[in-house]
C-alpha cells in the first residue's frame, strides 16, 4: 500500500515536497516513481528511480526543477518539487513495481502499485 501527501495550494516559483509511504512491501526491491494528473488531461510521468539505482529519470518538463529520493529504510519516497509554475498543477500519484524495465519506466501501465494521489495547485 502507498501513502502520498504533501501537495497543497502554492504560488509560481514555491517549492514543494511530496512524499509516499509504503507499507506492507520490501521497499528496496521496487521501482518507484510518481506521475501527474491535470484535470482533463491523461496521466503524465513525472520522475522515477530503480532499485538498483540512486539516478533520477525525469520527464523533460521537470528536468532540473524536481528531485526523486528515497529511503529504503523508511520505505518512503519523495518528490522535491521547485520553481513551480501554474502548469505543474496536477493530482500527484506515487507508483511503485518490482519489475520494471527501463523502456518501460515512464509508462504507467508498468506500475501495479499506486497511492492515492495528493493535489497541488499552483497559481500564477
Amino acid at each position: 500500500q502507498l501513502q502520498a501527501s504533501g501537495g497543497g495550494l502554492v504560488q509560481a516559483g514555491d517549492s514543494l515536497r511530496l512524499s509516499c509511504a509504503a507499507s506492507g512491501v520490501t521497499f528496496r526491491a521496487y521501482t518507484v516513481a510518481w506521475f501527474r494528473q491535470a484535470p482533463g488531461k491523461e496521466r503524465e510521468f513525472v520522475a522515477a528511480m530503480k532499485n538498483y539505482n540512486s539516478n533520477g529519470n525525469y520527464a523533460d518538463s521537470v528536468k532540473g526543477r524536481f528531485a526523486i529520493s528515497r529511503d529504503n529504510a523508511k520505505n518512503t519516497v519523495d518528490l522535491q518539487l521547485n520553481s513551480l509554475k501554474p502548469d505543474d498543477t496536477a493530482v500527484y500519484y506515487c507508483a511503485a513495481d518490482r519489475q520494471v524495465i527501463s523502456s518501460s519506466m515512464k509508462r504507467a501501465q508498468a506500475y501495479a502499485y499506486w497511492g492515492q494521489g495528493t493535489e497541488v495547485t499552483v497559481s500564477s
